[in-house]
Protein backbone atom coordinates (compact mmCIF):
# COMPACT_ATOMS: atom_id res chain seq x y z
CA UNK A 1 0.00 0.00 0.00
CA UNK A 2 2.95 2.31 -0.62
CA UNK A 3 2.48 3.40 -4.20
CA UNK A 4 2.73 7.09 -4.92
CA UNK A 5 1.75 9.06 -8.02
CA UNK A 6 2.53 12.55 -9.22
CA UNK A 7 1.14 13.85 -12.49
CA UNK A 8 1.69 17.61 -12.89
CA UNK A 9 0.64 18.44 -16.45
CA UNK A 10 1.70 15.60 -18.70
CA UNK A 11 2.64 12.03 -17.97
CA UNK A 12 2.88 10.03 -14.76
CA UNK A 13 5.44 9.22 -12.11
CA UNK A 14 4.87 5.98 -10.22
CA UNK A 15 6.70 4.84 -7.12
CA UNK A 16 6.31 1.80 -4.92
CA UNK A 17 7.83 0.73 -1.63
CA UNK A 18 10.48 -1.94 -2.16
CA UNK A 19 10.31 -5.21 -0.28
CA UNK A 20 13.97 -5.17 0.68
CA UNK A 21 13.91 -1.80 2.40
CA UNK A 22 10.57 -0.62 3.85
CA UNK A 23 11.81 2.98 3.88
CA UNK A 24 12.94 3.01 0.25
CA UNK A 25 10.96 4.19 -2.75
CA UNK A 26 11.75 2.63 -6.11
CA UNK A 27 10.77 4.37 -9.31
CA UNK A 28 8.73 1.83 -11.30
CA UNK A 29 7.74 3.87 -14.33
CA UNK A 30 8.29 7.34 -15.69
CA UNK A 31 6.24 8.27 -18.75
CA UNK A 32 7.17 11.19 -20.99
CA UNK A 33 6.13 14.43 -19.36
CA UNK A 34 7.49 16.88 -21.86
CA UNK A 35 10.39 19.27 -21.97
CA UNK A 36 9.66 20.73 -18.52
CA UNK A 37 11.33 17.66 -16.95
CA UNK A 38 13.73 16.75 -19.73
CA UNK A 39 15.88 19.88 -19.67
CA UNK A 40 18.77 20.16 -17.25
CA UNK A 41 18.32 22.89 -14.64
CA UNK A 42 21.05 24.88 -12.97
CA UNK A 43 20.95 23.97 -9.27
CA UNK A 44 23.79 26.22 -8.13
CA UNK A 45 21.51 27.71 -5.45
CA UNK A 46 18.30 26.06 -4.30
CA UNK A 47 17.28 27.17 -0.79
CA UNK A 48 16.38 30.61 0.45
CA UNK A 49 18.31 31.47 3.63
CA UNK A 50 20.06 28.17 4.39
CA UNK A 51 22.23 27.96 7.50
CA UNK A 52 25.71 29.39 7.02
CA UNK A 53 28.72 27.11 6.97
CA UNK A 54 29.03 23.38 6.44
CA UNK A 55 26.65 20.90 8.02
CA UNK A 56 29.64 18.64 8.68
CA UNK A 57 31.07 21.23 11.04
CA UNK A 58 27.90 20.97 13.14
CA UNK A 59 26.79 17.35 12.77
CA UNK A 60 28.29 13.89 12.59
CA UNK A 61 26.44 11.72 10.09
CA UNK A 62 25.51 8.19 11.15
CA UNK A 63 23.69 5.19 9.71
CA UNK A 64 21.28 5.32 6.80
CA UNK A 65 17.60 5.27 7.79
CA UNK A 66 15.93 5.24 4.37
CA UNK A 67 16.09 6.51 0.81
CA UNK A 68 13.83 7.85 -1.90
CA UNK A 69 14.10 9.06 -5.47
CA UNK A 70 15.99 12.25 -4.60
CA UNK A 71 17.20 11.89 -1.03
CA UNK A 72 18.80 9.59 1.50
CA UNK A 73 17.94 10.01 5.18
CA UNK A 74 20.65 9.41 7.78
CA UNK A 75 20.81 9.52 11.53
CA UNK A 76 22.96 12.46 12.59
CA UNK A 77 24.40 13.77 15.84
CA UNK A 78 24.86 17.39 16.83
CA UNK A 79 28.58 17.59 17.66
CA UNK A 80 28.26 20.13 20.47
CA UNK A 81 25.11 18.91 22.25
CA UNK A 82 25.19 15.22 21.31
CA UNK A 83 21.49 15.30 20.41
CA UNK A 84 20.31 12.92 17.71
CA UNK A 85 18.36 13.98 14.59
CA UNK A 86 17.43 12.75 11.14
CA UNK A 87 19.10 14.37 8.14
CA UNK A 88 17.62 14.10 4.66
CA UNK A 89 20.34 14.60 2.05
CA UNK A 90 19.11 15.58 -1.42
CA UNK A 91 21.78 15.28 -4.12
CA UNK A 92 21.74 18.27 -6.48
CA UNK A 93 22.72 16.11 -9.45
CA UNK A 94 19.29 14.48 -9.19
CA UNK A 95 17.48 17.82 -9.39
CA UNK A 96 17.51 17.97 -13.18
CA UNK A 97 14.73 20.47 -13.86
CA UNK A 98 13.19 23.63 -12.49
CA UNK A 99 10.19 21.58 -11.35
CA UNK A 100 12.44 19.33 -9.24
CA UNK A 101 14.08 22.36 -7.64
CA UNK A 102 10.74 24.03 -6.90
CA UNK A 103 9.49 20.82 -5.26
CA UNK A 104 12.44 20.84 -2.86
CA UNK A 105 12.06 24.55 -2.12
CA UNK A 106 8.37 24.10 -1.40
CA UNK A 107 8.97 21.13 0.91
CA UNK A 108 11.42 23.16 2.99
CA UNK A 109 9.16 26.23 3.10
CA UNK A 110 6.19 24.09 4.20
CA UNK A 111 8.20 22.55 7.04
CA UNK A 112 9.33 26.03 8.07
CA UNK A 113 5.78 27.38 8.07
CA UNK A 114 4.12 24.60 10.02
CA UNK A 115 4.09 25.33 13.77
CA UNK A 116 5.71 23.13 16.38
CA UNK A 117 3.22 20.36 17.09
CA UNK A 118 3.58 17.09 19.03
CA UNK A 119 2.20 15.11 16.09
CA UNK A 120 4.15 16.67 13.22
CA UNK A 121 7.84 15.87 12.76
CA UNK A 122 9.68 19.05 13.64
CA UNK A 123 12.03 20.86 11.28
CA UNK A 124 15.28 22.09 12.80
CA UNK A 125 17.37 23.67 10.04
CA UNK A 126 18.63 23.31 6.47
CA UNK A 127 22.08 23.50 4.92
CA UNK A 128 23.25 23.65 1.33
CA UNK A 129 26.58 23.16 -0.43
CA UNK A 130 27.69 22.46 -3.99
CA UNK A 131 26.71 18.80 -3.80
CA UNK A 132 23.47 18.61 -1.82
CA UNK A 133 20.72 20.07 0.33
CA UNK A 134 20.54 18.83 3.93
CA UNK A 135 17.31 18.95 5.94
CA UNK A 136 17.78 18.36 9.66
CA UNK A 137 14.62 17.11 11.39
CA UNK A 138 13.37 15.39 14.49
CA UNK A 139 14.30 11.70 14.63
CA UNK A 140 11.43 9.22 15.03
CA UNK A 141 12.58 5.75 16.07
CA UNK A 142 9.30 3.89 16.54
CA UNK A 143 8.66 2.79 12.96
CA UNK A 144 5.75 3.36 10.61
CA UNK A 145 2.06 3.16 11.43
CA UNK A 146 1.89 0.84 8.40
CA UNK A 147 4.16 -1.71 10.11
CA UNK A 148 2.14 -1.66 13.33
CA UNK A 149 -1.07 -2.30 11.40
CA UNK A 150 0.60 -5.26 9.69
CA UNK A 151 1.86 -6.60 13.02
CA UNK A 152 -1.58 -6.31 14.67
CA UNK A 153 -3.72 -7.32 11.74
CA UNK A 154 -6.12 -4.55 12.70
CA UNK A 155 -6.79 -2.14 15.56
CA UNK A 156 -9.60 -2.23 18.08
CA UNK A 157 -12.25 0.47 17.71
CA UNK A 158 -10.90 2.33 20.74
CA UNK A 159 -7.29 2.21 19.53
CA UNK A 160 -8.31 3.15 15.97
CA UNK A 161 -10.29 6.10 17.30
CA UNK A 162 -7.20 7.45 19.09
CA UNK A 163 -5.10 7.20 15.94
CA UNK A 164 -7.85 8.70 13.76
CA UNK A 165 -8.27 11.63 16.14
CA UNK A 166 -4.53 12.33 15.97
CA UNK A 167 -4.56 12.21 12.16
CA UNK A 168 -7.50 14.60 11.95
CA UNK A 169 -5.78 16.99 14.37
CA UNK A 170 -2.74 16.94 12.05
CA UNK A 171 -4.98 17.64 9.05
CA UNK A 172 -6.53 20.60 10.87
CA UNK A 173 -3.12 22.06 11.76
CA UNK A 174 -1.96 21.74 8.16
CA UNK A 175 -5.11 23.32 6.74
CA UNK A 176 -5.16 26.11 9.31
CA UNK A 177 -1.65 26.98 8.12
CA UNK A 178 -2.49 26.88 4.42
CA UNK A 179 -1.01 23.47 3.60
CA UNK A 180 -2.58 20.43 1.92
CA UNK A 181 -0.52 17.30 2.65
CA UNK A 182 -1.79 15.37 -0.43
CA UNK A 183 -0.14 12.08 0.51
CA UNK A 184 -1.60 10.93 3.82
CA UNK A 185 -1.09 7.17 4.26
CA UNK A 186 0.10 4.86 7.07
CA UNK A 187 3.66 4.91 5.68
CA UNK A 188 3.80 8.67 6.24
CA UNK A 189 3.15 8.49 9.97
CA UNK A 190 5.99 7.52 12.30
CA UNK A 191 6.01 6.75 16.01
CA UNK A 192 8.42 8.76 18.11
CA UNK A 193 9.66 5.63 19.90
CA UNK A 194 8.90 1.93 20.21
CA UNK A 195 6.54 2.14 23.21
CA UNK A 196 2.88 1.20 22.81
CA UNK A 197 1.64 4.73 23.58
CA UNK A 198 4.29 6.57 21.61
CA UNK A 199 3.24 9.85 19.95
CA UNK A 200 2.37 9.50 16.25
CA UNK A 201 3.92 12.08 13.90
CA UNK A 202 3.21 13.06 10.30
CA UNK A 203 6.19 13.12 7.93
CA UNK A 204 7.03 13.59 4.24
CA UNK A 205 5.73 16.88 2.87
CA UNK A 206 7.31 16.27 -0.53
CA UNK A 207 3.93 16.25 -2.32
CA UNK A 208 2.35 18.91 -0.12
CA UNK A 209 1.34 22.32 -1.43
CA UNK A 210 0.34 25.75 -0.15
CA UNK A 211 -3.26 26.83 -0.74
CA UNK A 212 -5.59 29.76 -0.18
CA UNK A 213 -9.31 29.63 0.58
CA UNK A 214 -11.27 28.66 -2.51
CA UNK A 215 -8.19 27.68 -4.51
CA UNK A 216 -8.52 24.51 -6.63
CA UNK A 217 -5.80 22.23 -8.01
CA UNK A 218 -5.60 19.90 -11.00
CA UNK A 219 -2.38 17.88 -10.54
CA UNK A 220 -2.91 14.14 -10.04
CA UNK A 221 -0.84 13.63 -6.89
CA UNK A 222 -0.91 11.08 -4.10
CA UNK A 223 -1.11 7.31 -3.52
CA UNK A 224 -3.79 5.24 -5.27
CA UNK A 225 -5.32 3.56 -2.21
CA UNK A 226 -5.78 6.91 -0.47
CA UNK A 227 -6.43 9.30 -3.37
CA UNK A 228 -9.79 11.11 -3.39
CA UNK A 229 -11.97 10.98 -6.55
CA UNK A 230 -11.70 14.77 -6.86
CA UNK A 231 -7.98 14.36 -7.56
CA UNK A 232 -8.68 12.24 -10.63
CA UNK A 233 -11.29 14.77 -11.69
CA UNK A 234 -8.52 17.41 -11.48
CA UNK A 235 -10.59 19.74 -9.32
CA UNK A 236 -9.77 19.58 -5.63
CA UNK A 237 -8.81 21.43 -2.50
CA UNK A 238 -7.96 20.58 1.13
CA UNK A 239 -10.90 18.17 1.41
CA UNK A 240 -8.79 15.44 -0.22
CA UNK A 241 -6.80 15.05 3.02
CA UNK A 242 -10.03 14.21 4.85
CA UNK A 243 -10.80 11.46 2.33
CA UNK A 244 -7.32 9.98 2.87
CA UNK A 245 -7.81 10.08 6.64
CA UNK A 246 -11.06 8.15 6.20
CA UNK A 247 -9.31 5.46 4.18
CA UNK A 248 -6.66 5.13 6.89
CA UNK A 249 -9.40 4.70 9.52
CA UNK A 250 -10.99 1.91 7.46
CA UNK A 251 -7.63 0.13 7.19
CA UNK A 252 -7.01 0.53 10.93
CA UNK A 253 -10.30 -1.21 11.68
CA UNK A 254 -10.26 -3.87 8.96
CA UNK A 255 -6.61 -4.46 8.17
CA UNK A 256 -7.27 -4.12 4.42
CA UNK A 257 -8.14 -1.17 2.16
CA UNK A 258 -11.80 -0.57 1.22
CA UNK A 259 -10.92 -1.19 -2.44
CA UNK A 260 -7.89 -2.43 -4.35
CA UNK A 261 -5.81 -0.20 -6.54
CA UNK A 262 -4.86 -2.36 -9.53
CA UNK A 263 -7.67 -1.20 -11.79
CA UNK A 264 -7.26 2.30 -10.40
CA UNK A 265 -3.63 2.40 -11.57
CA UNK A 266 -4.64 1.18 -15.03
CA UNK A 267 -7.20 3.98 -15.19
CA UNK A 268 -4.68 6.64 -14.17
CA UNK A 269 -2.13 5.46 -16.70
CA UNK A 270 -4.72 5.58 -19.50
CA UNK A 271 -5.98 9.06 -18.62
CA UNK A 272 -5.45 11.54 -21.43
CA UNK A 273 -3.35 14.29 -19.93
Amino acid sequence: MGSCISVPKKGILLYKKTNGNPNANKKLAVHDIGSARSATFNTASVLANPCQGSIFDMYRVGKELGRGEFGITHQCFHIESGETYACKMIAKQKLRTEIDVEDVRREVEIMRRLPKHPNIVSYKEAYEDKEAIYLVMELCEGGELFDRIVARGHYTERAAARVARTILEIVKVCHDNGVIHRDLKPENFLFADTTENSPLKAIDFGLSIFFENGQRFNEIVGSPYYMAPEVLRRNYGPEVDVWSAGIILYILLCGVPPFWAGKFLDLVILIKI
